[in-house]
């Protein structure tokens, strides 16, 4: 008898088997990994979260409106804030706190808006003040301004589309009909990943005129009825039409912005009323207590806060003796008082986003809205045309009442009756179902006869909207006459006004800086020390770091301007004031560190000037040189760093400030081949990183070790190094006195 086959034992898996593969990475592109990761993220953001649309909302702002609305606040009384908030969070799936501080900058109170969409009463903070905190949601109250009824008034009749929210448990709309061009209205910035916006407000009148001129004639000129941006905190625009110009047609540029004041002569204070949107009390406060520190603003003796009830209000305590007007230009000059708002008008127009101007985002705005009237109009057809069907079936059944009631009478089951009804006076199943639907009293002729009177009007209404539907001329006739209205009932005069003397106001102003002689010098490590003649005349030798020692030293004033070259083809630019007074048993103050210098950056040399005269030589280690004026590194606006000092093809040996035309030039290389030729053989160039020309030739590997600029004893004793050319290989030095001129 065959014995049975054993099925084979289980056996338990090993430690090796469990965790085999474990630890192993799989390599994976980053080209990939962020194309699969970032980039839906990055658009994300952009699509939806931080650029307006053409309607002007962020979804952020267009979710709580929309809550607002469905909530009854168009109309009704104020509620809690955090009413609103929770609401909301149904469909803005980010945290209440978010939620909350998009509605306090919609609100009145907050006065970031030119027109505000929330009606609010309670401390909602304000724009203006960066302490001036907003209270919690639990203490304060909104409703809808009125203009947002202009944002809703059509939004019930199909006018836009509407999308599922973030559960797709309700319907949101993804965008606001509003009747006028708001994306123009109020102030926007949002940061997105790689691009950002911040939109100017401009006047709601101007803008309404704006529009309809432009429906009018597509080549009207825009800034002879838009006149500039309309910022909520008033104050001034320098006007600059060419910059004005600029942003409407390419939608980016730069606006300045200056504050309001007026001088009490008898409280000997400045009153600021007025700032530019850009900036904060707070920024303007720090600003002033840091200058007055430094004594760069010594006409001034405090800066206190007296907001209250009436609004913003600055006060500058000045000294007798001070010009106000004087030193509102200082003040413009130096701090927040003036500022400026960036244009950049990038919009999502179909989920792209896209930098315009004014016209083409008004052209925008134009289509957005003849769509929606297009849509409403259709909307409101087709209620029509379904009331005129029902209308013209119950004009049959005037025709013989009694026989209706009959065919009722003598239907043995309810749900004949629709389908006797339709056979009986050969109408349709909706005609049939709302004769079905009439109450027994309304079977009479009186009621009948009421009903169908407005067969006729509501046959003219339908063939009109049909009209208005094939003729664009009449959609923006109806567009022009609801921007009239808007204007009419929202408009407002303007609150920034224009400052047409900017030009003349440029003046430049007086610098207070103390003046006196002092005596600059700076190590081989970069150490430097800024000594009075007085101070330098009692004191003994120079304190230095071991191993270093004073590798410059020159004689000016406090006022002096300080160029210093560095290692990475940069120049950092500082006057000598911004040193303190030292002595020579100090080390100084480490340039490197003092002025912010990149890792790595040293010293190459300094250069003092007061009036930007002369040229600068540069000896460069492949043996080119270059001859830039030092004007060239003059500039209007105090900048402290200028990169592209001068070449980085090559390092650089030496650099010399020259006062005259020629001066003769001792070159010596790795190879001990040295030259002298004089610098006016080397070309001036108005650029300040040219590579300059070859002054002497160097075999592989050779290089320029040292530059020097001989004095006049010395040479009689290097006529043999002179060349007549260059480029120039140069001779060998034999001699060690001449070696050690170095």
């Amino acid at each position: 008898m065959a014995r049975k086959k054993e099925p084979p034992k289980k056996t338990k898996p090993t430690m090796d088997a469990w965790f085999e593969g474990a630890g192993t990475t799989q390599e994976e592109a980053i080209t990939d990994t962020l194309r699969e990761n970032y980039l839906p993220y990055a658009m994300s953001v952009i699509i939806s979260r931080a650029l307006p649309e053409i309607d002007g909302f962020k979804p952020s702002h267009r979710k709580l409106l929309y809550t607002m609305y469905k909530m009854g606040l168009l109309n009704g009384p104020r509620t809690k804030s955090a009413n609103v908030v929770g609401q909301t969070m149904r469909l803005n799936p980010h945290g209440d706190q978010a939620i909350y501080e998009t509605m306090v900058r919609l609100t009145r109170a907050n006065e970031c808006l030119l027109h505000p969409y929330v009606d609010s009463k309670g401390n909602f903070g304000k724009h203006y003040s960066r302490d001036m905190a907003f209270a919690a949601s639990r203490y304060t109250e909104v409703k809808l301004a009125p203009i947002a009824e202009t944002l809703f008034s059509e939004i019930d009749r199909e006018t836009v589309d509407f999308v599922p929210n973030y559960d797709n448990t309700m319907q949101e709309p993804s965008l606001l009909p509003a009747t006028f061009p708001s994306i123009l209205v109020n102030a926007n910035m949002g940061i997105a990943v790689s691009m950002a916006s911040n939109i100017c407000p401009f006047n709601l009148q101007e803008l309404c005129d704006t529009c309809i001129a432009l429906m009018k004639n597509p080549q009207h000129d825009i800034l002879s009825t838009l006149k500039g941006p309309d910022f909520p905190g008033g104050g001034y625009i320098l006007y600059d039409e060419a910059e004005l110009r600029k942003v409407y047609e390419t939608g980016r540029g730069s606006i300045r912005l200056r504050s309001k004041w007026n001088y009490d002569k008898a409280a000997g204070c400045i009153e600021v009323t007025e700032i530019p949107y850009t900036t904060t009390l707070e920024q303007i406060k720090d600003k002033i207590a840091e200058l007055v520190k430094a004594g760069k603003l010594r006409e001034v003796t405090y800066a206190r806060d007296e907001i209250d009830v009436n609004g913003f209000r600055l006060a500058i305590d000045i000294k007798r003796s001070t010009d106000p007007e004087k030193l509102m230009q200082k003040l413009f000059r130096m701090t927040p008082l003036q500022d400026s708002f960036g244009c950049n008008f990038n919009i999502l127009i179909g989920n792209t986003p896209k930098v315009m101007g004014i016209r083409e985002i008004l052209e925008e705005w134009l289509s957005f809205r003849e769509e929606c009237v297009r849509r409403r109009v259709y909307f409101d057809l087709t209620k029509k045309k379904d009331k005129l069907h029902l209308l013209e079936g119950l004009k049959k059944i005037l025709l013989d009442i009694d026989k209706a009631i009959a065919i009722i009478r003598a239907t043995p089951e309810e749900a004949l009756v629709v389908r006797n009804l339709m056979e009986g006076f050969e109408i349709d199943d909706i005609q049939a179902e709302y004769v079905a639907e009439i109450k027994l009293r309304h079977l009479n002729r009186e009621y009948i006869l009421q009903k169908i009177a407005d067969v006729d009007k509501l046959r003219d209404e339908i063939a009109d909207m049909e009209d208005i539907l094939a003729n664009p001329k009449r959609i923006r006739k109806i567009i022009e006459k609801e921007l009239k209205e808007t204007a009419k009932k929202y408009g407002q005069p303007r609150r920034t006004m224009f400052y047409y003397g900017a030009e003349e106001e440029e003046v430049t102003i007086e610098d207070d800086t103390p003046d006196y002689p002092v005596n600059l010098f700076l190590s081989k490590e970069g150490y430097f020390k800024k000594i009075t003649p007085q101070s330098l005349r009692m004191s003994g030798e120079q304190k230095v770091k071991e191993g270093d020692l004073i590798s410059q030293q020159f004689e000016a004033s406090n006022k002096t301007e300080l160029l210093f070259f560095t290692n990475k083809a940069q120049v950092y630019k500082c006057k000598a004031s911004l040193f303190e007074d030292g002595k020579a048993s100090g080390l100084g103050d480490y340039i490197p560190v003092k002025l912010g210098f990149d890792e790595g950056e040293q010293i190459v040399s300094m250069i003092p000037t007061d009036d930007y005269m002369g040229t600068v030589l540069f000896v460069y280690e492949n043996g080119k040189a270059s001859k830039v004026p030092l004007s060239a590194y003059a500039t209007k606006n105090n900048r402290k760093r200028l990169t592209g000092a001068c070449s980085d093809k090559s390092p650089l040996v030496k650099l010399f400030l020259l006062k005259e035309e020629s001066n003769p030039l001792l070159l010596r290389s790795s190879a001990n081949r040295m030259i002298l030729f004089d610098t006016e053989m080397i070309p001036e160039k108005a650029s300040r990183s040219s590579q300059g020309v070859n002054v002497m030739t160097l075999k592989a590997g050779q290089t320029v070790t040292s530059a020097i600029i001989p004095e006049p004893e010395t040479l009689d004793g290097l006529k043999t190094y002179r060349v007549k050319n260059i480029p120039a290989t140069g001779k060998i030095a034999v001699d060690g006195e001449q070696l050690s001129l170095f």
